[in-house]
């Protein structure tokens, strides 16, 4: 067996993606990701994903050629060589909206996301070659499926008029009926059984009436609401007072570790963040002034499934829950999260996904919940295969385009809409 990796492939591609709202503006048309391929000597493939914005690839490209050479198993050397990749510090300096993350960009935190994408399809060819699934590469699961919530958004019917879009069926959601109704739509599609609202999209009574309205349409459902830290302190404490006889927790109301102490401190609801805890430095100080209660992992920006296992780790070593993020993503990363969730011993809360919202793929067959579960696979690797054709066919989409959709801006896209909007001073309200 020879796991020495002869090639490795990157194919940026942009996938359709609805009419979104959140506090930053809305969904582009089509939003970048970035399908990572690696081969051995043997001719074994492994498959990743992760964000496909211009800043990523700038990064992927030199990584994918220092990987020539090394042995598919040597992940720990994957951090290594992404030490090695030099990062234009002026690209990511300020406040970060790339691919959805939230929070201070720091060159680390770019090149952990382009880490996890290399790692997966690492993963995945090394199980393929061992015969093993991913999830035994990492340990073994503890269940045999894992439970994700429907992600509900305020949004559009349709992308503004003369913009290149591809229609959807969900339609118009702006209201609390309109809310409801999307939910009890995910309900029947996809068996879900929990809920969580993107808000900090309309003053914050609106979005208490729309998450009184779900838990009057669907008594004893968990219920989330997360306003990415659009709302002051005092605000949020006056929604946690409002909501908190029917919240399973409130996710990032207002902005740092400090605000969110203070509204633990205070309001009576447990606290979610994929915002102030989004790498091990910040562990600490979250944790000590208890912050969070829930940390939201995501492999793509800790660098990778191993690292998600170690973040788990120390959050039940600190009785802190853990669940999972999601950004909009495909079939292949919906795997990965799927069988590192599987490994979590103390996973109590569903994880995020905004799999149902993407339309295309770029699989063979598309991953299916069944009551609100997705099935952890047992065949070699992920268990997925790509759909080279497809794949093809968005990368084309990617090539054709003239530079404008290769970034995500949910501010742009929101300008085209309204040429007078301007992105809101957080606290917003």
């Amino acid at each position: 067996m020879n796991l020495t990796l002869t090639d490795v492939r990157l194919t940026p591609i942009l996938v359709a993606d609805p009419p979104l709202l959140n506090t930053q503006g809305v969904h582009q048309p089509y939003t970048p990701r970035l399908i990572v391929e690696v081969e051995t000597a043997d001719g074994v493939v492994g498959v990743g994903e992760t964000y496909g914005d211009t800043k990523y690839l700038e990064l992927a490209r030199p990584f994918a050629q220092k990987l020539i050479g090394r042995q598919v198993s040597d992940l720990n050397g994957l951090f290594a060589v992404a030490d090695e990749v030099a990062v234009d510090r002026s690209r990511v300096s300020g406040q970060l909206d790339v691919g959805g993350q939230r929070g201070v960009q720091t060159a680390d935190k770019l090149r952990l996301s382009v880490l996890s994408g290399f790692e997966v399809a690492c993963l995945d060819a090394l199980g393929k070659a061992l015969g093993l699934p991913v999830h035994a590469l990492l340990g073994g699961k503890v269940r045999d499926a894992v439970e994700y919530s429907a992600y509900l958004f305020y949004k559009w019917a349709l992308h503004p008029e003369g913009v290149r879009a591809e229609k959807d069926d969900w339609g118009a959601a702006v209201d609390p009926a309109g809310i409801v109704e999307q939910a009890r739509r995910f309900k029947e599609r996809y068996g879900f059984t929990s809920f969580k609202l993107k808000g900090g999209v309309f003053p914050p009574e609106e979005e208490i009436a729309a998450v009184r309205a779900l838990a009057e349409a669907f008594p004893g459902h968990p219920l989330r609401l997360d306003p990415n830290g659009a709302w002051s302190v005092e605000t949020s404490l006056e929604v946690a007072r409002e909501l908190g006889d029917v919240l399973e927790y409130l996710e990032d109301p207002t902005l740092g570790t400090a605000g969110m102490a203070e509204v633990a401190a205070r309001a009576g609801v447990p606290l979610a963040t994929n915002m102030c805890v989004t790498t091990f430095a910040e562990i600490k100080e979250a944790f000590t002034r208890d912050a969070v209660q829930v940390v939201l992992s995501d492999h793509h920006y800790w660098g990778g499934l191993r690292n998600t296992q170690q973040l788990a780790a120390i959050c039940r070593t600190f009785g802190v829950g853990v669940s999972m993020h999601s950004n909009t993503h495909l079939g292949i990363s919906l795997a990965a999260m799927t069988h590192v969730a599987s490994t979590v011993p103390d996973l109590h809360h569903a994880c995020d996904s905004h799999y149902p919202w993407q339309s295309e793929d770029v699989l063979t067959r598309r991953l299916a919940f069944d009551d609100g579960k997705v099935a952890v696979s047992d065949a070699p690797g992920l268990g997925v295969e790509l759909d080279r054709d497809r794949l093809a066919e968005l990368h084309r989409r990617w090539l054709d385009d003239d530079g404008a959709l290769r970034d995500r801006d949910d501010a742009t896209a929101m300008r085209v809409a309204d040429p007078a909007w301007v992105m809101p001073s957080v606290p917003r309200w």
